[in-house]
């Protein structure tokens, strides 16, 4: 393990790293059409999205704050935000993958000496009760990445979903507000176990919100056991509603180790939305980006001050 394991600072990150949802469902086409005149559109929404996060910074502490963007959409940005003293994280699976795979295959390295961002990321769907093949295959890819980053100076963000089983849909009556409340919670335990076990440790975990201050207690726990006292975690927004979202950041206000969120498409799409459709301008698409961005971080903070 990691002698400086974890991070030591708030972390709100405005996430803007999804390629095949803007493929799919902004651009309404399928990523074998994907034309130089779309790439150039889902290029300028996300040059959007850090103009508004250019202006968030202004008011969240720009030392606590972070962009996480892929290389294929969001190269210039990269680029930029690294010139302009941002936090960056960069992500490292291929996009739209049950399984965690490189993007770049045995290449991903280059890509992150490329970029020097500060953290690199990986996405996973990861359920305890998956096949257990499945399981070890992305247990031995997250390994190498988990060994790279810790070897090469770099911080390691891991973001999990844990999609239900069947058989655990059936056990929350295929509800899936209930699965969240009553089975997700102990599932995430559990995973974050599994992946410790591995000897996959992440600096910070980017997991899926809890309603209850016991539940996201349990889980710090487990992400700081054996001397990891200074690994943090982030709550992930899923493209839930802002109410949902507040709701989840306010659960944890009592809980020291959530150290922040990673809150994307509930505070972006709608904007970018109406700005394809001509219902707003740039300018103003850029500012409601930026204002929900603020709000989340207002919330967060309004938490933190009641903790003292």
């Amino acid at each position: 393990m990691a002698n400086d394991l974890g991070y030591n600072k708030n972390l709100f990150i405005l996430p803007f790293d999804h390629r095949s949802s803007f493929i799919k469902d902004m651009l309404e086409i399928t990523s074998k059409n994907l034309t130089p005149q779309a790439t150039k559109q889902i290029v300028a929404e996300k040059e959007t999205i850090f103009e508004a996060f250019k202006i968030a910074v202004e008011y969240v502490p720009k030392d606590q704050a972070a962009i996480l963007v892929d290389e294929q959409f969001g190269d210039r940005i990269l680029r930029d935000a690294r010139n302009n003293g941002f936090t960056t994280i960069l992500t490292t699976e291929k996009s739209g993958q049950k399984e965690f795979t490189f993007e770049y295959n045995g290449d991903f390295s280059k890509h992150i000496e490329k970029y020097k961002p500060t953290f690199a990321k990986a996405l996973i769907h990861y359920n305890p009760e998956d096949d257990e093949g499945s399981k070890i295959r992305q247990q031995q890819q997250l390994k190498i990445l988990s060994d790279y980053c810790h070897n090469n100076g770099y911080k390691l963000l891991l973001e999990v979903l844990i999609p239900p089983t069947d058989s655990q849909f059936a056990k929350a009556h295929e509800n899936k507000k209930l699965y969240d409340l009553e089975l997700r919670p102990k599932l995430t335990v559990s995973v974050v176990e599994e992946l410790q076990r591995a000897k996959v440790d992440p600096d910070v975990w980017k997991l899926e919100g809890m309603n209850y201050p016991k539940d996201y207690l349990a889980v710090v726990n487990q992400i700081q056991t054996n001397g990891r006292r200074r690994v943090g975690l982030v709550i992930l927004g899923r493209a839930e509603t802002k109410e949902t979202v507040e709701k989840w950041i306010l659960a944890r206000a009592k809980v020291k180790g959530v150290i922040g969120f990673a809150v994307g498409r509930t505070v972006f799409w709608e904007p970018l939305l109406d700005l394809k459709n001509s219902k707003i301008s740039r300018e103003k698409a850029i500012n409601q980006i930026a204002n929900n961005f603020k709000y989340f971080y207002d919330v967060f903070m309004k938490g933190k001050r009641n903790m003292n």
